[in-house]
């Protein structure tokens, strides 16, 4: 089994800005040299946390989407992040996984962080979402979603090989971000990639990034700096991987629960 490598990009955004948004990282993936097999984007990537979802939203068969359709045929690797999308009358915080022949796959935000309307703006899903690709069973949620294990326990129905979050997680609670990312590795025995915007938002809220990744033992592989504009390409190995598990097999002995959906 091929390892992957991940690209993490932390960047600013400018607020509900989408032209610039775009064009800002076409730059920065056109400048990620080395080779790689996903690329990973921040939570709302091309708008920041708004709550402007009727002004900014997109359909799914939108401009962003076609947008990330250019970038992973460019860049030959997958690409995902989240934005605003509209469906149906309903608005929705919708991360998009794009592989490089253009199909796609989507999730829609669970957990909407009431503290910020989130939860009065956006609709939410009980669908999960597990990408194959290259071998590998890859997870995708959203920011808030971080804070429910429950959710994204690893299960014989729900079962992966690393867990990705995009995020808008503020500077003032970066120690629960870089925490909860590490408990979810060790908990699941999974890899996991966390990627955060930086810079201040239009609420003046500062985000500090601390984008990272965490193996399957909780360790931290990455060394993208928190607060800096950065592209970090980090290799997993599906060997190491499957071997931990083989030789502890902790998910054996793991509780059966049932997720109470709305």
């Amino acid at each position: 089994m091929q390892n992957l490598k991940v690209t993490i990009i932390q960047s600013d955004l400018k607020w509900e800005d989408k032209l610039y948004n775009l064009e800002q990282f076409a730059t920065k993936i056109s400048s990620v040299k080395e080779d790689t097999d996903i690329i990973v984007l921040p939570e709302m990537f091309t708008t920041g946390f708004t709550m402007k979802a009727k002004e900014f939203a997109e359909p799914l068969n939108s401009n962003t989407l076609a947008w990330m359709q250019t970038q992973a045929k460019l860049k030959n690797a997958a690409i995902t992040g989240s934005f605003i999308c509209e469906e149906n009358n309903k608005y929705f915080n919708r991360l998009l996984w794009v592989n490089t022949n253009g199909d796609y796959f989507f999730y829609d935000k669970r957990h909407l962080f009431r503290m910020a309307n989130e939860d009065k703006t956006y609709s939410n899903s009980s669908k999960k979402l597990i990408v194959n690709y290259k071998g590998w069973n890859i997870a995708l949620q959203v920011c808030y979603d971080l804070r429910f294990p429950v959710w994204s326990r690893r299960t014989i129905e729900y079962n992966y090989d690393a867990l990705i979050y995009v995020a808008n997680w503020p500077e003032r609670r970066a120690l629960p971000w870089k925490v909860l990312l590490q408990a979810r590795a060790i908990e699941n025995q999974s890899y996991v990639v966390g990627v955060n915007r930086i810079g201040n938002d239009g609420n003046d809220v500062y985000h500090s990034g601390d984008s990272c990744v965490f193996d399957f033992k909780g360790e931290k592989i990455s060394q993208t700096p928190a607060s800096v504009s950065s592209a970090e390409t980090i290799e997993l190995n599906k060997a190491n991987l499957d071997d931990f598990r083989n030789n502890f097999p902790a998910h054996l002995d793991a509780d059966d629960f049932v997720i109470k959906l709305d």
